[in-house]
């Protein structure tokens, strides 16, 4: 069993990056639309976040085309699950971290 290594991560911290990768760790595949409605964003703007979040290997996209549609399906990476674990681990010790009494003079 690995151990989950606490370390902020900059890329998926922004609120919306955040979302997303919450959101494809609980599915295998997401569907494009499905994201982008949830989250409500506009299809720029879901694009703009999945190329940053692509780019840095933590999801992947399988573009394909059905009936003249064409569909973009996105999953999490191992590589963007173990950032996100990671990330959510440092922001647990932090929230940790405030729930515990001041020191004075420290």
């Amino acid at each position: 069993m690995t151990r989950t290594v606490a370390k902020f991560d900059e890329i998926i911290h922004p609120t919306t990056r955040l979302s997303i990768v919450s959101m494809l760790a609980a599915v295998d595949w997401a569907d494009f639309a499905f994201v982008r409605d949830h989250l409500e964003l506009s299809d720029s703007a879901l694009s703009k976040q999945l190329t940053t979040l692509e780019d840095a290997g933590y999801v992947s996209l399988q573009r394909t085309v059905s009936g003249g549609r064409r569909r973009v399906r996105i999953q999490l990476t191992t590589s963007g699950r173990t950032a996100l674990q990671g990330h959510a681990a440092a922001l647990r010790g932090l929230l940790d971290s405030a729930d515990h009494e001041p020191q004075l003079g420290r």
